[in-house]
C-alpha cells in the first residue's frame, strides 16, 4: 500500500547512518551460520567448563544458547530487524512535550555479557513531523538488543528519534541494574546507574529540563 501524501516511511539505512554505531564488523554470516559457529563454540565452553553435554538437560543448552544471541537478546545487530518506522505531519501543530515513561530497557554489558535491565523515559517535543507512540518503545527495544555500554545506548536512541523527527528537542533517561555489578566484581545488589541525554530545550531551558527530570522520577 502506498502512504497517504501526509505518512512518510523513513529509510532504514538512512536511519543507522545516522545514529552513532555500534562497534561491528561485515562478516558476511548468514544468521543459521551465525547460530552454527556459537553453537560450536559454546560446545567448547561448556566442555572446558567441565559440564557433561551427553546430559539431556544440558545437551542442546549450545543450540539454544547461540539461537538466543542471532534471534532475540543481539537481534538489534541485525539492520533487518529494524522496526518500520513511519512518522505523520504535525497538523495538529502540537508543540509542547510528548513523554513515555518506564519503557522496559534489557540489554548485555558488552564488557562481561551480563544482563542490563533497567527504564527508560525519552521525551521530544514536535517540529513539524510526530511518531506512534509504540514506536518510542520499539527504538529503545531495537538498539537495547546489542552488546552495550549504558551510555551509547542512551545517545543512540536520542540520535534515532532526532534524524526521524527533525528536531532537536530530544530528551533520553535510562535508569539501570548492571549484572556485571551485581554478579561479579563489587557485587552490590542494590546500585543502578542513570544517563540522560538532553537535547535542545531540554538542555538549554531550565523549566523544560525540570518538567522532563520530574518525568524521569515519577513511576
Amino acid at each position: 500500500m502506498v502512504p497517504a501524501a501526509s505518512e512518510v516511511s523513513v529509510s532504514v539505512r538512512q536511519i543507522l547512518e545516522n545514529v552513532r554505531p555500534t562497534p561491528m564488523i561485515d562478516n558476511g554470516l548468514t544468521n543459521e551460520e551465525k547460530i552454527e559457529k556459537i553453537s560450536e563454540k559454546f560446545t567448547d565452553i561448556m566442555e572446558t567448563l567441565g559440564l557433561d553435554l551427553s546430559d539431556d538437560s544440558l545437551r542442546e543448552t549450545p543450540r539454544r544458547v547461540a539461537k538466543m544471541y542471532v534471534n532475540e537478546v543481539f537481534g538489534g545487530l541485525d539492520a533487518k530487524k529494524f522496526p518500520k518506522m513511519t512518522v505523520i505531519d504535525n497538523k495538529m501543530n502540537y508543540d509542547q512535550m510528548i513523554v513515555v515513561q518506564s519503557i522496559t530497557c534489557l540489554s548485555f554489558c558488552e564488557h562481561h555479557f551480563l544482563p542490563i535491565h533497567g527504564h527508560a523515559t525519552v521525551a521530544y517535543i514536535p517540529n513539524k513531523k510526530v511518531i506512534g507512540l509504540s514506536k518510542i518503545n520499539r527504538i529503545v527495544q531495537y538498539f537495547s538488543r546489542r552488546p552495550q555500554v549504558q551510555e551509547r545506548l542512551t545517545k543512540q536512541i536520542a540520535d534515532c528519534l532526532q534524524y526521524i523527527l527533525e528536531t532537536e528537542h530530544v530528551a533520553v533517561h535510562i535508569n539501570a541494574s548492571h549484572y556485571c555489578v551485581i554478579m561479579r566484581g563489587i557485587e552490590d545488589t542494590g546500585s543502578t546507574t542513570s544517563t540522560a541525554d538532553l537535547r535542545g530545550h531540554f538542555k538549554t531551558r531550565l523549566e523544560t529540563r525540570d518538567e522532563f527530570l520530574q518525568h524521569c522520577r515519577t513511576k
